[in-house]
């Protein structure tokens, strides 16, 4: 028997509680599992900003959607969105 879960695709937006001028966009199908992560320090390149909380994630039923829409938040226009209204 097939599963009726949707599965989803997540764009999230972290903010470091020490320093809350630093903030991190990625992707992932596991917000729970990807915020230990982060706050593991297994990810060398943000590690100095932990602890992380999610500020925002969006939800898309599409990997391309969401892949899109990290590139988007990711770019010059993107970071200034999510400055504006997250």
């Amino acid at each position: 028997m097939q599963s009726s879960a949707i599965k989803f695709h997540y764009v999230y937006r972290l903010v470091s509680i020490p320093n809350p001028g630093r903030h991190y966009v990625g992707l992932t199908d596991d917000l729970e599992a990807r915020l230990k992560r982060h706050n593991s320090r297994f990810v060398a390149h943000i590690s100095k900003y932990t602890p992380w909380q999610i500020e925002s994630a969006h939800a898309f039923r599409t990997r391309e959607k969401a892949v899109e829409f990290e590139a988007y938040l990711k770019s010059h226009a993107g970071r200034e969105f999510a400055r504006r209204h997250f």
